[in-house]
């Protein structure tokens, strides 16, 4: 019941709330805009609703080339993994799901 009643009665910018754990997971875990927004509104993520999502999506100023790259230099580096491999791990929809640009910017770009 106290949750209830707390859950009823909080004032929360629940836009707000999604943004900044958006740019928490741009900026710490490199994520694409796609797997950014499927976090955010994943049941065993941080259940936002489908608008407060967007809201963040919309809202976030992120360089999703540069998320891209940081992916592929930790592939790279961690996994030992071939170019061509990185770039379908980047864009696989079971993977990171960046855009194939993204992911062509960020192979192009590794050492």
């Amino acid at each position: 019941e106290a949750a209830d009643y707390a859950m009823e009665n909080i004032s929360a910018d629940w836009n707000k709330n999604a943004l900044k754990k958006a740019e928490s997971y741009s900026e710490n875990m490199h994520m694409s805009k796609q797997g950014i927004y499927d976090q955010l509104i994943s049941e065993h993520g941080e259940q936002f609703t489908a608008d407060e999502a967007q809201y963040a999506i919309d809202h976030i100023k992120a360089d999703w080339n540069k998320n891209a790259l940081e992916k592929a230099k930790s592939y790279q580096e961690n996994m030992d993994m071939s170019p061509e491999r990185i770039r379908d791990q980047l864009t696989s929809e079971h993977g990171e799901q960046f855009t194939a640009e993204e992911a062509d910017y960020a192979v192009n770009h590794l050492e």
